[in-house]
């Protein structure tokens, strides 16, 4: 039997063609390569919240929206005068307790 209830787990990493995204809650704590599985220490994202997620479509349109994103959305960061688009999200994961606790930015 399934668990039906609320979604209780704050760490997610949302894997796109290169890297991975480690989020707590809805902010950024780490950012790995996955080809190398180095960690980013000076990557963007770091220590910012996901400002939502965009969605492109083949006709060239996009749809906008809070929270975050689903496999096939792009992940969205902003700060003043900066903003990231990442590139698909082709997956959304569950970290080992053992990445969680080497978090480079905790």
């Amino acid at each position: 039997m399934a668990y039906e209830g609320q979604d209780r787990r704050i760490h997610r990493v949302f894997v796109t063609r290169n890297t991975e995204y480690h989020v707590r809650r809805e902010t950024c704590v780490g950012v790995r390569n996955r080809d190398t599985g180095e960690w980013l220490a000076r990557h963007f994202a770091l220590n910012l919240p996901v400002a939502g997620a965009i969605k492109f479509f083949e006709s060239g349109g996009l749809s906008a929206s809070n929270g975050l994103p689903a496999v096939g959305e792009s992940m969205y960061f902003e700060t003043q005068g900066r903003d990231l688009v990442t590139s698909s999200v082709v997956s959304v994961e569950r970290p080992e307790v053992a990445v969680v606790s080497h978090y480079p930015s905790a």
